[in-house]
């Protein structure tokens, strides 16, 4: 018997906005020149809070801080995308759009201070707690997005990793899952070339990320992740897929970490200057300002009322921050389960004992 071919793929790459703020109109979306504006906005308030942070770190205020500076098109044009019942799912790099769909910044700050509270998000607020262990909230998105489904609920799970999160078990556990039962998940790699001292070239021989959906019956698309358009575009497309009962999806953007990994690190031990001037060059702020100078919606005049805006709101955050009272001992306990064992009972007994006596 001849040889036959069983299955073809094809992996699209999506660019809207290029870096010197021109748009492909032919695949513009269709966004109100005031929302544009306030994807600006957006992403210069990330900016604003994600550089205060790693001062705050500097000044012992704060502990180990993941800078997100590079990376706010793909959680500004995605946080657009969703809609207000939709939930969130974040790895431990996605400040930028739980503050965007509601987790207050002072509860953001709080969690990388060291305090319990900074997981407890107000009740209306559907965006689960930071994940940290790399690769688990793959898994968490799927089943989330699994019992949207089952449920009958008009909600998308959005769940986001990174590149190095593709090479846990987790990642292939978790797309399989979702595609095997149709689950509402919609999947957000930020491919910013690095985890942590391990580039892209190490973690996978595959051309791109996007392609590793097809694997698991899924559709997957490349996008250029310091394009807001292109990011908002995709996402659109994926979350009224999952919404409509069609299935879950895939999306890399490809976008830099131009900061280090974090606080923790130091980037120049294992990257150059030149490959971080050269993803400089394509700053997603600066790219999307031209769009706007271009377009005649934006001048210096706002850019300094933002700029002041931002960073008075940040300060406010900062100082709720630090006017919250000292967290009990038993913090790390309450929120655990949502009906606490008897041994945790018992344990957490104990320490308030022996802190208290």
């Amino acid at each position: 018997m001849p040889r036959t071919r069983v299955y073809e793929a094809v992996t699209e790459r999506l660019e809207i906005l290029d870096t010197e703020g021109r748009v492909d109109d032919a695949l513009m979306p269709e966004i109100d020149t005031s929302r544009i504006r306030d994807l600006y906005r957006d992403m210069v308030l990330m900016r604003t809070f994600d550089e205060k942070a790693l001062k705050l770190q500097r000044q012992g205020r704060m502990g180990t801080w993941p800078p997100i500076k590079g990376q706010e098109a793909v959680q500004a044009g995605v946080a657009l995308a969703m809609g207000e019942n939709d939930w969130l799912i974040p790895a431990f790099r996605e400040h930028g759009i739980m503050v965007l769909r509601g987790v207050p910044l002072h509860l953001v700050y709080a969690y990388w201070a060291g305090d319990e509270r900074g997981s407890s998000f107000p009740e209306d607020v559907r965006c689960f707690p930071v994940a940290v262990p790399v690769g688990s909230q793959w898994q968490h998105g799927a089943g989330v997005g699994l019992s949207l489904k089952l449920r009958g609920e008009d909600a998308v799970a959005v769940t986001f990793g990174g590149d190095g999160s593709t090479s846990e078990g987790d990642f292939h556990e978790a797309v399989n899952c979702a595609g095997v039962f149709g689950a509402k998940t919609v999947f957000v790699i930020q491919n910013n070339q690095w985890a942590i001292s391990i580039p892209l070239h190490k973690q996978t021989a595959a051309e791109t990320l996007a392609q590793k959906a097809h694997a698991y019956g899924l559709p997957g698309i490349q996008v250029d992740g310091n394009d807001v358009f292109a990011v908002f575009t995709a996402a659109v497309e994926a979350i009224e897929r999952a919404r409509r009962g069609d299935g879950p999806s895939l999306i890399e953007a490809v976008t830099y970490r131009l900061g280090d990994h974090t606080t923790a690190d130091d980037a120049s031990r294992y990257r150059g200057e030149e490959e971080v001037e050269k993803w400089e060059a394509r700053d997603p702020i600066i790219r999307l300002r031209r769009y706007l100078d271009h377009q005649g919606l934006w001048d210096d005049d706002q850019e300094t009322i933002l700029r002041e805006e931002a960073q008075s709101w940040v300060d406010a955050q900062i100082k709720v921050l630090e006017e919250m009272p000292p967290q009990e001992p038993e913090e790390m306990f309450t929120s655990m389960y949502a009906a606490m064992p008897p041994h945790v009972a018992e344990q957490m007994g104990e320490l308030i004992q022996e802190t208290r006596s």
